[in-house]
């Protein structure tokens, strides 16, 4: 089961102000240069820039109770999420037209606002799933059991979803990943590492808690089983770095070879109560179906009928009883750090966010978005184009056919800026007295909806995160880069900031997400979005050399005094911060202020770019929640976001005058280039 804390694999990530070729957008406004406060002069750029510039905010800063961390990055949805629960608020107290984006959403909210009834309800919504466990009487059934819950939004040992065929991108298909566990990665079932122990001891004291509470006898030993159930799928899994090799995780089976390959799972009819009619799937990780099929059998029906149980009660724990939520509380605590639970009401804007958030999106964006900072951010990000298309073209270990293709993919990519320019609409009746029921509908409308592409060309208008989310990715399969509403706001982009201040802040984010469409994984995909070679064999060899340069420097990092980055894990993000600060700086050298050597404030137009970038990543976490991120995140800590791609990048060190014995300082031969 899954109730392991989901890590963003997004980052927050914001605009840029300025034509690269134009005088300053801001020359005609009256600036108001930020200044940078708080620098630590007793800590040398060379030696630790982070610090140098955040060590005095860090210590300042006070991570609330009911948070993981502090700053900006994902954190700065804390305040967005409090925008949404005044949109929230203010709509649900008032009646409006059946279906209206503003009777969803207010009456969603309001549903799970009543807590009263919602705690008066206890466990009775969830016991007919219980029940139609307690009736199961052989594998068929099982299997049957859990091909419909996975329509209701009730994951448990089979993982579908449906995305573009990565040998065929214009045709959506069905593909399935491992899954089946409850800790957050499958490493967690066999450290004996003392913090992880402490998780694992807290895990199975929640699996004995939700037993307990559903009247089960022996609650202990029967959360042990669920536990070794788990382990034993884990010990199936590919580890996260194993599975950032996208050619090894492509294995397109016909369904025929498959119900003869694990028969136990009876592929046919499970296909058939998911409503896919397919005669091929793409299995991801077939080593775990694999294990799954022997042990459908090995395992006893009575122990599977248990860990069904705590899947189920699993997946809904967060939407019954508050006794419930407390109980799932204290394990998730163990995970984050995090002392107090949040809010109902922020909690409940969260989850609107996530389940109607093209709904709340329409009214966010009419709230808090300017048009014009949609055209703005389109402009700038073709801006960045121009300066990766030249880059490109200036690189000394790539040949000039590769090249071409390079370039033709860049010009390819797909921009898409703000908010969709078609809204996703909800097939679904909301109540306001019956919270359990509008979160199932919704869940079974979100599946409907993703069947709803099976077969087709992938819906190109689709975006994968809400207009409110401080957030931004880059999607290999469709080429495609996406900047929501939610990001276009300070401390990224200042309109009243000098250039110096954006370049180096949202600057470096639009060039990070360029640079993720030659990533290590990105650069396997062409202009198209399928996974092929359109490199020569030569390129391809130097640019894998480039990226282990990459993995090795970035694996000798560490956090938290002795916990070592995953260089392998985070080579991807690692890459694009290298590339991303690259880029950024030559499309600032073209401005006005980037030719020019007026100091503002005491530091050079060159300093306060940098000092802009350290800014941007100014975060505190909860030491509980950093060790979870390094063991499963994709992306480095803050600090090594700084201090990881400078180390690199000559132009600072000349505006710093870093030198030779100073920690951070690199040869010219160390220093890493590969975008």
């Amino acid at each position: 089961m899954k109730k392991s804390i989901l890590l963003s694999a997004l980052i927050a990530f914001c605009f840029c102000c300025k034509n690269e070729t134009s005088p300053s957008d801001t020359a005609t406004l009256e600036l108001d240069p930020p200044k940078f406060t708080g620098i630590t002069e007793s800590i040398k750029p060379g030696d630790d820039f982070f610090n140098h510039v955040n060590k005095q905010w860090f210590e300042e800063a006070v991570i609330a109770d009911d948070q993981v961390g502090v700053g900006a990055y994902r954190f700065l949805n804390i305040p967005q999420q409090k925008l949404l629960q005044n949109i929230l608020e203010e709509v649900s107290q008032s009646e409006h037209d059946k279906g209206s984006v503003e009777q969803l959403v207010g009456e969603f909210y309001a549903s799970g606002m009543d807590t009263i009834s919602i705690n008066k309800r206890g466990m009775t919504p969830i016991q007919p799933i219980l029940n139609r466990i307690d009736a199961i009487d052989n594998t068929a059934s099982m299997m049957n059991f859990v091909a419909e819950q996975l329509t209701a939004g009730d994951g448990s040992m089979i993982g579908p979803y449906i995305s573009p065929d990565q040998k065929n991108s214009q045709l959506n298909i069905l593909h399935v990943v491992q899954t089946g566990l409850g800790l957050p990665d499958r490493d967690y079932y066999f450290s004996d590492n003392p913090a992880v122990t402490e998780i694992q001891n807290a895990y199975k004291t929640y699996l004995t808690k939700i037993f307990e509470m559903a009247g089960e006898e022996n609650a202990s030993a029967k959360a042990e089983t669920v536990y070794s159930i788990e382990e034993q799928l884990a010990k199936s899994h590919k580890t996260r770095i194993e599975r950032r090799n996208v050619k090894e995780n492509y294995n397109k089976m016909a369904v025929s070879d498959l119900t003869e390959r694990q028969p136990n799972l009876d592929w046919t009819t499970m296909l058939s109560i998911l409503k896919t009619d397919v005669d091929s799937i793409d299995v991801r990780q077939p080593a775990y179906y694999d294990a799954l099929n022997g042990m459908i059998t090995s395992v006893p029906l009575d122990d599977w009928k248990l860990y069904l149980k705590a899947n189920s009660i699993g997946s809904h724990d967060g939407i019954l009883s508050q006794e419930l939520q407390d109980v799932a509380f204290e394990y998730s605590k163990v995970l984050s750090g995090q002392s107090e639970q949040q809010s109902r009401a922020q909690q409940m804007a969260r989850r609107v966010d996530r389940q109607l958030g093209f709904a709340l999106g329409q009214l966010y964006v009419k709230r808090h978005f300017k048009e014009d900072a949609k055209k703005r951010a389109l402009d700038l990000v073709e801006n960045f184009q121009k300066t990766l298309d030249k880059r490109i073209g200036n690189l000394t270990w790539m040949s000039d056919s590769t090249k071409v293709k390079a370039k033709e993919k860049l010009w390819a990519i797909n921009k898409k800026i703000g908010y969709p320019d078609v809204w996703r609409e909800y097939d679904v009746d909301i109540l306001r007295d019956q919270f359990f029921e509008n979160v199932v509908a919704l869940r079974k409308n979100d599946y409907e909806y993703e069947l709803q592409q099976l077969g087709k060309a992938p819906n190109r208008d689709e975006w994968g995160t809400t207009p409110s989310t401080v957030t931004a990715y880059y999607n290999p399969s469709l080429n495609e880069i996406v900047f929501p509403a939610g990001i276009l706001q300070a401390p990224y982009f200042d309109l009243y900031a000098d250039d110096a201040v954006n370049y180096g802040g949202i600057g470096m984010v639009i060039g990070h997400e360029f640079t993720h469409a030659f990533d290590d994984q990105g650069a396997q995909y062409d202009k198209d979005g399928n996974v092929t070679n359109w490199w020569t064999e030569e390129d391809y060899e130097k640019f894998k050399a480039k990226t282990n340069q990459i993995i090795e420097q970035y694996g000798q990092f560490t956090v938290l005094d002795s916990v070592k980055l995953k260089g392998a894990l985070t080579v991807g993000e690692n890459t694009a911060d290298n590339g991303g600060i690259a880029i950024a700086y030559d499309a600032f050298k073209l401005t006005e202020q980037g030719q020019d050597s007026t100091k503002i404030d005491g530091y050079t137009p060159d300093q306060r770019f940098f000092l802009s970038i350290a800014n941007i990543w100014r975060v505190k976490m909860r030491d509980e929640f950093l060790r979870n991120y390094v063991a499963t995140d994709p992306h480095s800590p803050p600090q090594w976001r700084v201090n990881g791609p400078l180390m690199n990048f000559t132009p600072f060190y000349n505006a710093f005058d870093v030198n030779e014995g100073e920690a951070n300082y690199r040869t010219e031969e160390e220093r890493i280039k590969i975008w």
